[in-house]
């Protein structure tokens, strides 16, 4: 059975894995499901319909699952859904998605979640991402794989972030931030091209020149969109190791419906 605390208070329609580790004072609703080796500290409270993998570590003080911040949302019963092997920090704030978007809000596999983050309704977060203290995302925010989302940054509706970008602390980011891509500032401002992530995840060191070289034709070489994604396409077939992160990037410009930081 399930590690449950005395003083918590879980109905009995729930759905906890046999190795659950319930804290004290932590309220859980009907509808929710946690799956085997998660831990949920003291005094959470996991509402709506919420679904937890695996291995997750909940800390104190979590809202999970509670209605959406949206003046359309008529209670509907939208869901939540966190993968395996999340940290999640203190006072963390996630909400469930709306009919108007997704239905749900997604928080990926193997991500550290610090204090005070807060994801809004229908943001889609993908894995191994880093979203460091007090990180404010907006609803319908989508972020991709290996990520660095620094501390107090605050994240505009509806902007995308790709595969290994980083953003700086403090940072208030209103637009696309590419794959690959360091940006940071108030409005956010392109930096560089981000190496040190992919760097640690064995990337050649032909393979990290291309990523700057994708970053020069498009920050730096003063060509519009169309004609960055033009000069991308001509780079695919210089070097074989890049091809799929050249795809990835011309993917990722092509729906830059925002456009991007700049």
């Amino acid at each position: 059975m399930a590690s449950v605390h005395p003083t918590a208070v879980v109905d009995p329609l729930a759905k906890l894995a046999d190795s659950v580790e319930i804290g004290s004072y932590t309220v859980i609703g009907p509808h929710v499901e946690i799956g085997a080796g998660t831990r949920v500290g003291p005094h959470c409270v996991i509402e709506g319909h919420t679904r937890i993998g695996q291995d997750n570590q909940i800390f104190q003080f979590c809202s999970l699952g509670a209605a959406p911040q949206d003046k359309k949302y008529a209670g509907e019963p939208t869901q939540l859904l966190i993968g395996n092997r999340n940290t999640i920090r203190e006072f963390c704030t996630f909400n469930t998605g709306t009919v108007q978007d997704k239905n749900f809000t997604r928080l990926g596999n193997d991500n550290w979640v610090m204090a005070y983050v807060h994801i809004a309704h229908d943001c889609v977060i993908g894995d191994h991402n880093v979203i460091a203290n007090a990180v404010q995302l907006a609803g319908h925010v989508e972020i991709g794989n290996r990520t660095l989302i620094g501390g107090l940054s605050g994240v505009h509706q509806f902007v995308r972030i790709g595969d290994f970008a980083m953003v700086g602390f403090s940072t208030r980011l209103s637009q696309d931030l590419p794959p690959f891509v360091m940006a940071a500032g108030n409005p956010a401002e392109a930096q560089n091209a981000h190496q040190e992530g992919p760097r640690r995840q064995g990337f050649s060191p032909a393979r990290l020149a291309v990523l700057k070289q994708m970053y020069r034709i498009i920050y730096r070489k003063g060509l519009t969109l169309d004609g960055a994604r033009a000069e991308l396409d001509a780079l695919r077939g210089q070097e074989p190791e890049s091809v799929a992160d050249i795809d990835m990037m011309l993917s990722f410009l092509a729906g830059a419906a925002r456009g991007i930081v700049r």
